[in-house]
This record gives structure tokens, C-alpha cells and sequence, in this order.
């Protein structure tokens, strides 16, 4: 009786000691899980996430429309730049000119535009067929209006995607393939088809 006791009593304890370190285990992950998503901390992984996929998609574009030259990297919550003329430089995006600035803003549109419809809360959106980018091209030099007319024509023979910008400044206007102008009188405004 007293040895057959002892036994179970054994194999209770051992039971009970691999119980317990299941539910410290289960405990531990539960804590872990608790702490990564309160709501700063999930929020912030999410956006990072994010944040890496636009960029990665984006440094397709980027690469595109700047002859090859930048890339896209995030750092936290940051997007930097890849120099590759410059040895594989990376810097913040706030160290571009305007012309390089609308390049990669107009990269990041791109490669948002293509991931809107995976991110519609039924999954069966349509593509995004047409961007309309409202320029600020007035104060850029000569050779920067160059540069964003160049990537804007090879946009252009892509083909995958129709990009309409908003300009004043004619000689952009005139590098577009086709317009569509404003014309102001005294009777009122109307459209020309060029």
C-alpha cells in the first residue's frame, strides 16, 4: 500500500511539475504576445511592414525613372535612398532635390497604385489604371524638368499605366505626348484636346 502510494504520488508530482511547465510556457508566449501588440508597438510593426513592401516596390520604379541611380531602404519609420553613383550612399529622402524629390514621390505612387488592390478589404479591387501627379514643376531648373520629362515619356512607353500631370509650365506640357488644355476667355473656360 504505502509503496504503490509513494509511486503514484511520483508520477502525480512529475505530472504535475510537466503541467506546470507547459502553462509557464503558454504564460510566457501569452506576455510576449500581449506586449507586441499593444496597440503602439502592432501598429508600429504593421507600418514598418508596410513601409519595407512600398519600398521595395517603389525601388523598381525609382531605379526606372532615375536612369538607374536610386533605390529605396526604410529605417523605422524613415525612407532613405540608395546612391548608387555616389558608392551605394544612403541618405535620407529629405536630401533630394526637387526633381529627384518628385521621382521618388512619383515611384512611391506607382508602386502604391499597384498594391491598392490587394489591400481593398474584399481582395477583388481593379487595378489602378491612371495617376494624376499636381506638378509644382514651376521652379525647377532646365535639366531637372528634363529629368522628370524623361521619366514621365518612358512612364509613358510602359504603357501599363496612364500618368496625367497638372502643369503651368509649357515646356513640360509640350514633352507630354498628349494634352489637354485650359483655355481661359470672357465667356468662360474651355477644354482643347492637343
Amino acid at each position: 500500500g504505502d509503496i504503490q502510494r509513494v509511486q503514484e504520488g511520483i508520477k502525480q508530482a512529475a505530472q504535475l511539475r510537466k503541467e506546470e511547465s507547459e502553462l509557464t510556457a503558454r504564460a510566457r508566449l501569452a506576455r510576449d504576445l500581449a506586449g507586441l501588440l499593444r496597440a503602439d508597438r502592432f501598429q508600429a510593426y504593421v507600418q514598418e511592414a508596410a513601409l519595407r513592401v512600398l519600398a521595395e516596390d517603389g525601388s523598381r520604379h525609382l531605379e526606372e525613372v532615375s536612369g538607374g541611380r536610386y533605390r529605396f531602404e526604410v529605417e523605422g519609420q524613415e525612407f532613405l535612398v540608395v546612391d548608387h553613383w555616389n558608392g551605394d550612399a544612403m541618405r535620407s529622402v529629405r536630401t533630394l532635390s526637387g526633381g529627384e524629390t518628385f521621382l521618388a514621390s512619383l515611384a512611391l505612387a506607382l508602386a502604391l497604385a499597384e498594391r491598392l488592390p490587394e489591400l481593398r478589404a474584399t481582395g477583388s479591387g481593379t487595378a489602378l489604371e491612371s495617376l494624376f501627379v499636381d506638378e509644382g514643376f514651376s521652379n525647377l531648373d532646365a535639366e531637372t524638368r528634363n529629368v522628370v520629362a524623361d521619366a514621365l515619356e518612358r512612364l509613358h512607353l510602359d504603357g501599363t499605366r496612364m500618368v496625367g500631370v497638372i502643369t503651368h509650365d509649357r515646356e513640360l506640357a509640350d514633352r507630354m505626348p498628349s494634352r489637354i488644355t485650359v483655355v481661359k476667355s470672357q465667356s468662360g473656360s474651355a477644354l482643347a484636346v492637343e
